[in-house]
């Protein structure tokens, strides 16, 4: 099993009303053990020389570092934008159970 540091979380944001059939693809691939999905995120960004503003969803996807290059691969092919965000960051610890869990869940294929 990883260590702490070999946990993730990962934000992606998705278009509102797309947060859904995302979580449920990174989960049932095992690529997650699970992923919350935020709805009501109002995201101003500059994209191809404008400040854009945009309606969306904010994925919490909690995971093993072992798998993120899959995991980026299934969201580029399966995310709506050209160029989705997804950002991984260190869990540094936490519930012993639930680390163990996520584990567990998370199958590096």
């Amino acid at each position: 099993m990883p260590s702490n540091s070999g946990r993730i979380v990962v934000l992606i944001t998705t278009p509102k009303g797309e947060g859904k059939r995302i979580a449920r693809a990174l989960v049932e691939s095992r690529l997650a053990a699970c992923v919350n999905v935020v709805p009501g995120l109002t995201s101003l960004y500059w994209w191809q020389g404008e400040i854009q503003e945009d309606q969306e969803e904010l994925l919490i996807v909690k995971t093993r570092a072992d798998v993120l290059d899959r995991l980026v691969a299934e969201v580029k092919r399966i995310h709506p934008y050209s160029v989705p965000e997804v950002v991984a960051l260190p869990i540094l610890g936490g519930n012993p159970d639930y680390m163990k869990w996520v584990d567990e869940e998370v199958r590096p294929g």
